[in-house]
C-alpha cells in the first residue's frame, strides 16, 4: 500500500469507466472487480466496482461529491457533508468535507468547482489505495464454500489533520473499502493520538450522508427507514434480525434541505452512523482509537426476496463464518457418562458438534482443576470421534449483586435492564468472568461456545466499576469487551452461538425464530409451527446463520402429547422435523439425552443427515420462497446456486391429512438457469421442462398425506 501525499498520483490511476451492468451480479458477480480510477475531474477519485461508484474530490478539501447506484442509473447522495465529526476534548470538529453550496436537493458538476474549504474542519494530507484489510483472524476449520477473507475489494483511506494550532499531533484516517462482485461498500475510522498528553473521545460521527430521499410527505412521516440502503455496523448489540433498528444508524431530518417538500423539513434523509452515547474515552498519548464499521448495501430493487437475497449476500462477504453449517446436539448432562454417550451417538449417524447445553449442569466458570481436566478429556474424546464439544454460559439476565449489576440511571440501582437484571461487564465480576472465559476454553480446547443472553447494551452510572468511568462510556467499553472475546474465539477456530447481532464480529448462528413455548403444543402443531418459523426466518438470513430448536423431551410443559420421547413411539413426527430441518438447510439443536432409541430410529436420523451431506452445497444455499405454509395446501421452498452443477433443490411438504397432486409454479431465475431445467424427483425419474418468459416452470407433483417430497 502506497501513501500519497498530494494529487500528483492520481493521473496514475485508470480513467473511471461507468457502463450500465449486462449481467446479474446476484447470477453471476465475477465481472465487478473493485478498484480506484481517476474521475472526470483531476482533483477527484473514484472506487468504483460497476455496480456502485463513490466519488471524492481531494482539493481544497476532501469530500464525497458523488455516491451513485450504477445498476438503477441514479444518485445516492444529493448534497456535500464531511467525510466525518469527531468531537475531542469538548471540541466538535468536520473532517473533511466542502462548504458553500447554495442548493441541498441535488448537485450539478459545476457547482462542486465554487466549494470551498472550511477552515475550522480537519484536512485532507494525503491518502493510501490497497486491497482491503481482515479487522481480525478466522481460522477455518469447518466447511464453509466460497469463503474469503478478508472480502476481495479495494481500499482507500484518506487522512486529515487538523487545523494549525488546534489538537497539533492528531490525526485522522477515514477508510472506505468497496467489495468484489456487490453493491456494498464499509467506512470506518481511526484517530492517532500523537500529542503527548491523553486526548478525550467525546463523540463522533463516523458515516454522514446527505441522501436522496426516498419518498416525500408534506406533512408528518411516520416511517424513519430508507428502503434504497441497507446500513448496518458491527456495534450491533440486541436483537436477532437484520429489520431491527440498529444502534448506530439514525436516519435524521436535514435542517439545511430547505428546498424539500415537507412543510417542517422533517424528511428523514440524512444519514449519520454513531453511537447512541459517547463513548468518552481517554486516547493516551501514541495510542490509536477505532470506530466501529458501517456497512452500506445498495438495493436495486424494491422486491422483498431480491432485496433479502442481497442481504444474505452480504453476510456471506464479510462475515464468511456464518456459511459454517455444523450438524449439532444438544446434550441434556454434562456428566462423562451422557456426554460419551451423546458423542457416540452423534458418530454413527453422521452428526458433527454435541453442546453440553442450559441446565445440564455444565460450568465454564468452574476453576477446579480436576473438573478443566475432566472437560479437556471429553473434548479429547469426542474430537477423536470426529465430533466438536462445546459449552453453554448465561450472561444476561443473571443478578449478581448490587455492587455488580449495571446500574440504572433512571433509579441509579440495579435493574431496568434489557432482560430485567445484567451484571455489568466492566465491574469486578465482568473482568473476571470473561478472565475464567478465555482460560477455560484455553485449557480445555472448546470448539464451540454458546453465549445466551449476551451483552445486550445495558447501560451502567455506577462510577466505581473498574472497567468504565461512568454512563456515557459503559455501552462502549462494554462492547469493546464482548467484541474481544468473539473475534478472540474466532480466530482460534471456535464456533459462536449468540442469540443476538454480532455475526460481523465473528458470531457463526442466531436463533432462527421460534417461540420457546410453542413446544409445549401438541406435536402435530409443533411441525407446522417450526416450519413457518423457518419459511419466516430466511427472508433476511442465509439458512446456515440460524438455528432451529427441537426438545426431544419434554420442555416448558404439554406433557405427553407434546413429547417426542420415547422416539421410537413417535418416529413419524421425529422423522417430519429430521426432513423440514436438513430440507431447509438449517441445524436444529436436538436437544436430549439421545437422537435415537432404536435402530429403526437410528436409520430414520441417519437418513435425514445422509440427504443433507449428499446435498449440502445447494441446501446451504439460498432460500427462495415460493409459498408459505398454512396449514391448508402444500408449501414449497426452493434452494439456489447458480455456481454449482446443482443448481437447485426444491422442496415440498404436505400438510394435509390425504393425497395431493397439484402443479407448482416453480421461479427459477436464481438459479442462473435460462431456457431448459431438468427436475429429478426422489424417486430417480427425471423430466425436463421449459421456462416461460419469467424464468418459471409448471412442475406437477404428487404427495401422500402428511408427506415431504423434493426434486
Amino acid at each position: 500500500m502506497t501513501r500519497h501525499t498530494n494529487l500528483d498520483e492520481l493521473p496514475a490511476l485508470p480513467d473511471e469507466h461507468r457502463a450500465r451492468p449486462k449481467s446479474d451480479w446476484l447470477i453471476d458477480p465475477s465481472s465487478f472487480v473493485a478498484g480506484a480510477f481517476r474521475g472526470s475531474d483531476d482533483r477527484e477519485i473514484v472506487l468504483s466496482n460497476g455496480l456502485i461508484s463513490r466519488t471524492w474530490r481531494l482539493s481544497p478539501n476532501a469530500a464525497t461529491v458523488g455516491y451513485d447506484n450504477l445498476v438503477t442509473g441514479e444518485a445516492i447522495i444529493r448534497a456535500v457533508r464531511p467525510e466525518a465529526i469527531v468531537e475531542l476534548d469538548g471540541g466538535r470538529y468536520d473532517v473533511g468535507g466542502l462548504v458553500g453550496a447554495d442548493e441541498q436537493a441535488y448537485m450539478r458538476r459545476e457547482w462542486i468547482d465554487a466549494l470551498t474549504a472550511d477552515p475550522a474542519a480537519f484536512t485532507y494530507s494525503g491518502h493510501t489505495v490497497g486491497p482491503t484489510v481482515a479487522p481480525f483472524g478466522w481460522k477455518r476449520v469447518r466447511h464453509a464454500p466460497d469463503a474469503v477473507w478478508p472480502p476481495a475489494g479495494v481500499r482507500l483511506t484518506l487522512t486529515f489533520e487538523p487545523p494549525s494550532g488546534v489538537l497539533d499531533g492528531v490525526a485522522v484516517d477515514v477508510s472506505y473499502e468497496l467489495y468484489d462482485g456487490i453493491p456494498l461498500l464499509c467506512t470506518a475510522f481511526e484517530l492517532r493520538n500523537r500529542t503527548g498528553r491523553p486526548v478525550r473521545v467525546n463523540s463522533f460521527i463516523s458515516e454522514i450522508l446527505a441522501a436522496v430521499e426516498y419518498e416525500s410527505s408534506v406533512q408528518e412521516f411516520r416511517e424513519s427507514n430508507h428502503p434504497g440502503i441497507h446500513v448496518e455496523s458491527d456495534y450491533a448489540l440486541a436483537d436477532i434480525s437484520a429489520t431491527q433498528p440498529r444502534e448506530t444508524t439514525c436516519w435524521l431530518p436535514d435542517p439545511d434541505y430547505t428546498t424539500q417538500v415537507n412543510f417542517y423539513l422533517q424528511t428523514p434523509c440524512l444519514l449519520h452512523s454513531k453511537p447512541p452515547r459517547g463513548p468518552n474515552v481517554f486516547l493516551p498519548d501514541g495510542e490509536d482509537f477505532a470506530s466501529f464499521r458501517t456497512f452500506e448495501l445498495v438495493h436495486d430493487s424494491t422486491d422483498r426476496e431480491r432485496q433479502g437475497l442481497a442481504l444474505r449476500r452480504m453476510y456471506r462477504t464479510v462475515a464468511p463464518w456464518v456459511q459454517e453449517n455444523p450438524i449439532l446436539m444438544h446434550v441434556r448432562q454434562s456428566d462423562p457418562d451422557s456426554v460419551r454417550l451423546a458423542v457416540d451417538q452423534c458418530a454413527e449417524v453422521g452428526f458433527e458438534m454435541v453442546a453440553m447445553t442450559f441446565w445440564s449442569d455444565f460450568d465454564i466458570e468452574n476453576e477446579d482443576p480436576a473438573y478443566i481436566e475432566q472437560i479437556r478429556q471429553l473434548v479429547e474424546y469426542a474430537n477423536g470421534r470426529g465430533v466438536e464439544l462445546g459449552g453453554y454460559s448465561l450472561l444476561a439476565s443473571r443478578h449478581i449483586d448490587d455492587e455488580n449489576d449495571a446500574i440504572n440511571p433512571e433509579t441509579n440501582a440495579p435493574g431496568g435492564a434489557a432482560f430485567d437484571h445484567a451484571p455489568c461487564l466492566e465491574s469486578e465480576w465482568g473482568h473476571d468472568y470473561f478472565r475464567k472465559l478465555y482460560a477455560f476454553i484455553e485449557k480445555t480446547g472448546l470448539n464451540l461456545f454458546e453465549h445466551d443472553g449476551s451483552y445486550a447494551g445495558d447501560w451502567c452510572a455506577s462510577t466505581s466499576h473498574p472497567g468504565h468511568e461512568g454512563l456515557d462510556d459503559s455501552q462502549w467499553r462494554q462492547w469493546e469487551r464482548i467484541r474481544d472475546l468473539y473475534r478472540w474465539c474466532r480466530e482460534r477456530g471456535v464456533s459462536l452461538n449468540v442469540p443476538d447481532w454480532y455475526f460481523l464480529n465473528g458470531s457463526s448462528k442466531t436463533g432462527m425464530g421460534y417461540r420457546e413455548v410453542n413446544w409445549s403444543l401438541p406435536r402435530e402443531r409443533q411441525v407446522l409451527l417450526a416450519r413457518q418459523n423457518m419459511y419466516d426466518g430466511t427472508w433476511k438470513k442465509t439458512p446456515t446463520m440460524g438455528w432451529m430448536f427441537l426438545p426431544l423431551v419434554e420442555y416448558q410443559g404439554g406433557g405427553a402429547e407434546a413429547t417426542l420421547e420415547p422416539l421410537e413411539e413417535h418416529l413419524d413426527t421425529y422423522e417430519a422435523h429430521l426432513t423440514q430441518n436438513f430440507g431447509y438447510g438449517i441445524q436444529a439443536c436436538y436437544r436430549g439425552p439421545r437422537l435415537y432409541d432404536t435402530d429403526e430410529t437410528k436409520a430414520v436420523v441417519k437418513r435425514s443427515v445422509d440427504f443433507y451431506r449428499e446435498h449440502r452445497a445447494i441446501l446451504d444455499s439460498d432460500v427462495i420462497h415460493v409459498r408459505r405454509p398454512d396449514g391448508r395446501d402444500i408449501d414449497a421452498i426452493l434452494h439456489v446456486n447458480p455456481r454449482l452443477s446443482e443448481r437447485g433443490l426444491l422442496m415440498v411438504f404436505n400438510p394435509l391429512d390425504e393425497p395431493v397432486r397439484r402443479t407448482l409454479n416453480v421461479p427459477l431465475y436464481y438459479t442462473g438457469i435460462a431456457n431448459s431445467a431438468a427436475f429429478r424427483a426422489a424417486d430417480g425419474t427425471a423430466n425436463t421442462y421449459t421456462l416461460d418468459r419469467d424464468y418459471r416452470v409448471e412442475l406437477p407433483v404428487e404427495i401422500e398425506a402428511g408427506g415431504r417430497a423434493w426434486y
